[in-house]
């Protein structure tokens, strides 16, 4: 018989252990080894590494053991330790508080907004590396002591787990995640009843919502969950489960996540005293409506609290409050991996029948528009939107952020790429969460236990003191006084931890698989703890082409049975339930796996999550990354590995182009840009992968000198760790966001009080309206040296521009001269901007007279233009509108462009 309703019936915890109730529900335990240790210690049967859960362990102790350890003296001294370590951690002052004190323009508090986040493996709110980078934000911040509120959604079945079927074809199946087992809170009003949060549906319908809390560190996680009664059944299962249903489903999922997420954040600060947060972080378009949510508050339908704007506003000063104080993500290189709804369909959701009554729908269905020459008519663009509601834009590499601007650059017309506003903050990985016990056991022989921890945090950043100029902590530097036996000593320990958890993770899978005990004797012989192991573990899109390997797999398969030089892979990822060639790809590669002659040496592990991670990055000792460039954001989990002391052997995308260097790993070449079809590129780049083992990974590996090691991989992996690891920290990329955009975005909002606002708008329309009449009338270069059309390096153009203002004031205007070098197509290069001051009024009514100097500082072909751009003082840069006069063909420069020798 089954049971109709479940539920846990937990022990009451003697007065002696109620720490133990702060420690289990504070998932700062999930970084903190002391901490897991003292759990484990409770229940050492009952604790398992791979799912631990010191909520589900609570729920399940005897009150017999509870009565045994409220009596075991040395247990409760570790407790008593552990609870007075978390609230020093949680109340002292870290880095974010010294650099309040030394007068630093911080915001008071953040709200950033995710699909997903993977915290732990006992919260499972994830899919994939947008979430793990979610869920690092959050932890980093917490170690910064940065005041940021996470906000998501609780999905009853979280994602899926993945199993296979005999043949290899992936399978899905969605557990039931019950909030009350999970390490989570319902947040309640002061009367003890939960807070509901309510979205208006079209049809007179509702959507409810409840919030749980999950404490990470210092930062509160903030989870709306549809599973209420008040909910009809379609609005119950709202959040059931991740990226599931069709667009319908999506969109009333990205509704409350963005509108009823800014709701939960006013609940959260009504309730509990919190500061309102002055940032909003958008992680990604799929939160892209908490802008919308915020004019509302601001155009009088809604006035949020600790938002005193001086009265209701109307659309655009509201729009311009938002924007002020709004960052926007992207993670996607690619237009097809951004949410897009169609125009109709977001049309009935919002306005007087539904969400956001008040609030213009024509205006609302502009913000996600594809205006751009080459969009979609009809089609509503969440990241489009996201970026029309955010002053301020990033991209999460170097290189991705170079192709978020060439991908997003048709909403800045006239300008080039390059100066489309959108930056880039690469990506960092926590730590803590991913460097195995035993290498911060390695590093805490050199410096210390206390010193060790902390550097992986970042804890001299963290505590503002003895780091570099460039924030990069010292204590970094003594992994080179490490020796290389004890090196070369922990990587195999590793190894063969990892051999272990592959034998039995693949003895699980195969029993799913319908395999019985006898036919599986083979799998004790899986791997060996002496064999070069490369990992290879992450979504399956095909871009990452999980297969690529498999190209030859006649030469592969000489590569994993090389006599002397031998290579073994372990291979991991999940395809999404509705994509079908991304299962074929796992399904052909669990063929070849399955081959007897190679089994032992090629593995393929399903259910791929943080647990199965956290084993597999530190045990491998290389790390592949083979996409398609530049289709890879940033590609994360080579970072984690790296840090355990992996080399990288990756194509330069990502992370990897921007801090590849020899000394810590091998770069796969690539033929990107090149005149050749998508099988001759796979080709040519599965080629240059299997030299690249052949001939220099698999050959150092085995290369030992007299000692018996490999002194120059170990060299390799004394590099990593000390030059790679110290830039990999999620506590470098926070304070990056900190410094770079979350300070500015205060700065910015604080400016915009409602007047403010009003001018501001009022200053943008009269802009726009007036700019068609703006135009560069003249240029003229004041000098004898470019008659010739040449010039001498080091000379200095004298030039003179006459401007038509169309109506605006010189103050409305800026004029520049960009020049730099130009190529055969007469496009300049490494172009540099010079303002140009205005100087007269000229002959002709409502045109101003420009001049300033132009230094030839490069030889060669050399070109300049004017361009004319608007200004005002609270624009975060020129390109902000959108808005550029250029001279058209007809107005040249009088005496000839001239040519640098």
């Amino acid at each position: 018989m089954k049971a109709i309703r479940r539920f846990t019936v937990r022990p009451v915890l003697p007065d002696s252990l109620r720490p133990l109730h702060d420690l289990a529900r504070n998932l700062r335990w999930s970084w903190h080894t002391e901490t897991q240790e003292l759990f484990r210690s409770v229940d050492p049967e009952g604790w398992r590494p791979e799912d631990a859960d010191p909520v589900r362990l609570l729920g399940s102790v005897s009150a017999s053991r509870l009565a045994e350890l409220a009596r075991d003296e040395e247990f409760l001294g570790r407790l008593g330790e552990a609870a007075d370590e978390l609230d020093r951690y949680l109340t002292g002052d870290r880095w974010y508080q010294n650099q309040l004190a030394q007068g630093g323009q911080l915001p008071s508090s953040i709200a950033y907004f995710s699909p997903e986040f993977g915290v732990t493996a006992a919260l499972p709110q994830y899919s994939g590396g947008l979430g793990i980078l979610a869920g690092d934000h959050l932890k980093a911040a917490s170690d910064l002591g940065v005041p940021l509120v996470g906000v998501g959604l609780l999905y009853r079945h979280g994602y899926f787990r993945q199993s296979l079927s005999r043949d290899g074809w992936q399978q899905e199946t969605y557990p039931v995640l019950d909030p009350n087992e999970l390490p989570v809170t319902l947040l309640r009003e002061h009367d003890g009843t939960p807070a509901r949060v309510v979205l208006a549906l079209p049809g007179g319908r509702s959507l409810h919502a409840c919030v749980w809390k999950a404490q990470v560190g210092r930062v509160p996680l903030l989870m709306l969950d549809s599973d209420v009664e008040e909910n009809a059944p379609g609005e119950r299962d709202v959040t059931d489960r991740l990226y599931g249903g069709g667009s319908d489903h999506r969109l009333l999922q990205e509704m409350l996540l963005g509108i009823g997420g800014v709701r939960a954040v006013r609940t959260w600060c009504r309730l509990t005293g919190a500061p309102a947060p002055e940032v909003f972080h958008t992680n990604e378009g799929h939160a892209g409506f908490l802008g919308l949510e915020r004019i509302r508050e601001l155009t009088g339908a809604g006035q949020a609290p600790g938002q005193p704007v001086g009265g209701a506003l109307d659309f655009d000063s509201a729009l311009e409050i938002v924007r002020a104080g709004a960052v926007f993500t992207t993670h996607t290189p690619v237009p097809a991996g951004i949410d897009r709804f169609d125009r109709q369909l977001v049309a009935r959701h919002f306005g007087d029948d539904g969400e956001l009554p008040g609030v213009p729908v024509d205006r609302v269905l502009a913000l996600g528009e594809e205006t751009y020459e080459g969009g979609t008519p009809g089609i509503f663009n969440m990241a489009v939107m996201g970026l029309r509601l955010a002053q301020r834009a990033n991209g999460v590499s170097t290189l991705h952020g170079a192709v978020s601007r060439e991908m997003f650059s048709g909403l800045w017309p006239g300008f080039d790429p390059a100066e489309v506003p959108i930056t880039s903050v690469t990506n960092g990985v926590h730590a803590p969460t991913w460097v195995a016990p035993e290498v911060l056991s390695l590093g805490a022989r050199q410096v210390g236990e206390d010193r060790a921890r902390d550097a992986l945090a970042g804890g001299e950043v963290a505590t503002g003191s003895g780091a570099d100029r460039t924030g990069t902590p010292r204590r970094w530097d003594a992994v080179s006084a490490i020796p290389d036996r004890e090196i070369w000593d922990l990587r195999r320990v590793l190894r063969e931890q990892l051999v272990t958890e592959v034998r039995k993770r693949l003895y699980a899978s195969w029993r799913r698989r319908g395999a019985g005990t006898a036919e599986l004797g083979w799998i004790d012989g899986v791997l060996d703890p002496d064999v070069l192991t490369i990992g290879f573990a992450r979504r399956v899109p095909s871009y990452k082409r999980l297969t690529l390997m498999l190209r030859d797999k006649d030469r592969l398969t000489r590569l994993l049975l090389h006599p002397t030089h031998p290579i073994q892979i372990v291979v991991a990822g999940k395809a999404h339930p509705a994509d079908d060639g991304g299962k074929r790809l796992i399904q052909e590669l669990v063929r070849f796996a399955d081959d007897a002659r190679v089994r032992h040496r090629i593995v393929f592990l399903p259910d791929y999550g943080m647990a199965m991670a956290q084993k597999l990055y530190p045990g491998c000792d290389v790390w592949l990354n083979n996409p398609l460039r530049p289709l890879e954001a940033c590609g994360t989990s080579g970072m984690k590995a790296a840090l355990n002391g992996s080399l990288n052997l990756s194509v330069r995308d990502g992370w990897w182009d921007e801090w590849f260097e020899p000394d810590f790993g091998w770069a796969i070449p690539t033929a990107d840009g090149s005149a050749v079809d998508d099988e001759r590129r796979d080709e040519l780049e599965a080629d240059a992968l299997y030299a690249l083992i052949e001939d220099r990974v698999a050959p150092r590996f085995y290369d030992r000198g007299e000692h018996g090691l490999p002194e120059r991989w170990i060299e390799m992996v004394r590099r990593t760790l000390a030059a790679l690891g110290p830039k990999l920290l999620a506590g470098r990329m926070v304070r990056e966001y900190v410094e770079r955009l979350y300070a500015p975005a205060a700065v910015s909002r604080r400016a915009l009080d409602a007047p403010a606002a009003r001018d501001l708008a009022a200053w943008k329309s009269k802009v726009r309206a007036a700019w068609p009449q703006v135009a560069v009338d003249h240029v003229e270069t004041v000098t004898d040296t470019a008659a010739s059309g040449s010039a001498e390096l080091g000379a200095t153009l004298a030039l003179r521009v006459r401007i038509a203002l169309g109506g605006l004031a010189p103050e409305d205007l800026e004029v520049q001269v960009v020049a730099g070098r130009v190529d055969s197509g007469d496009a300049l290069v490494d172009a540099q901007t010079t303002p140009l001051k205005v100087t007269g009024t000229g002959d002709l009514a409502d045109h101003r007279i420009y001049e300033g100097p132009l230094s030839l500082d490069r030889t060669g072909p050399y070109g300049y233009t004017v361009r004319v751009l608007p200004s005002h003082p609270l624009l975060a840069s020129g390109a902000e509108l959108g808005l550029v006069a250029l001279p058209d063909a007809t107005v040249g420069e009088e005496e000839g462009g001239p040519v640098l020798r």
